[in-house]
């Protein structure tokens, strides 16, 4: 890749740093007068291209001459008859799962994502509902979500509303 030049039997040599400049702790001079004035974008009649500036006309302008418009016959006014859909019958509200019962509490269970730690939450919840006989279920939600503890892992959060 040092030749890219496959076909010359010289290799290029690497370009050489300029040498340092004898001025370089100098200011930078500031141009003339003459150079720091804008340059006119106009300074003349444009050079004779046979090209022509002018627009186009593509027929929508005001000298467009408007199309006629033309009449189709109309067919003969009968009613179209209704077609009568079949309409799906009314479904029954579907039965609400959870209580009416105003929420007193929540309870959130959480644990790692492997068999024996989900085995061990099932016990958990067991032993909870046992040891409360007096809570009512209302509510549950189940989501994934990371726990930061000694490392930052994904666990399964079971949300109980009672």
């Amino acid at each position: 890749m040092d030749n890219p030049n496959i076909n010359s039997p010289t290799p290029r040599r690497p370009a050489q740093p300029a040498p340092p400049r004898d001025d370089a702790d100098k200011p930078i001079p500031l141009p003339p007068d003459d150079l720091a004035k804008p340059i006119p974008l106009e300074s003349g009649p444009a050079p004779k291209t046979g090209i022509s500036h002018a627009p186009l006309n593509l027929g929508g302008g005001p000298a467009a001459k408007p199309a006629p418009k033309v009449q189709l016959p109309r067919p003969a006014a009968k009613p179209a008859p209704k077609v009568q859909l079949p309409r799906p019958a009314a479904k029954a509200p579907a039965a609400r799962l959870a209580s009416t019962d105003r929420i007193t509490g929540v309870k959130t269970f959480f644990t790692k994502l492997h068999p024996g730690a989900i085995q061990f939450l099932d016990e958990q919840i067991n032993n909870w509902l046992k040891q409360n006989p007096g809570v009512v279920v209302k509510r549950t939600n189940i989501t994934t979500g990371e726990i930061q503890a000694k490392k930052t892992e994904p666990n399964i959060i079971i949300t109980i509303w009672y």
